[in-house]
């Protein structure tokens, strides 16, 4: 997935869910900027400012990378 199509992802959600850019900043506790940032495909947004954006909109994320099962097992062992 690309930076722009993230924005675009957050950009349907926010008007799906009736929300200015400044509400669902305000509701993800980050500037506005970065909602504005992250819509416009900004590739400088932090990790954890995305993050906050993505709880406040209810995404939820799964890595999948073939060998994720390995570090599974290393968790599982420790």
């Amino acid at each position: 997935m690309t930076t722009k199509q993230i924005g675009k992802t957050i950009t349907f959600l926010r008007k799906q869910s009736g929300l200015t850019q400044k509400q669902l900043a305000d509701l993800a506790g980050v500037g506005k900027t970065v909602v504005f940032d992250i819509e416009k495909g900004k590739e400088t947004v932090q990790l954890n400012s995305l993050l906050k954006i993505f709880s406040a909109l209810n995404i939820e994320i799964e890595l999948s990378n073939p060998m994720i099962h390995l570090m599974e097992k290393s968790d599982e062992e420790s």
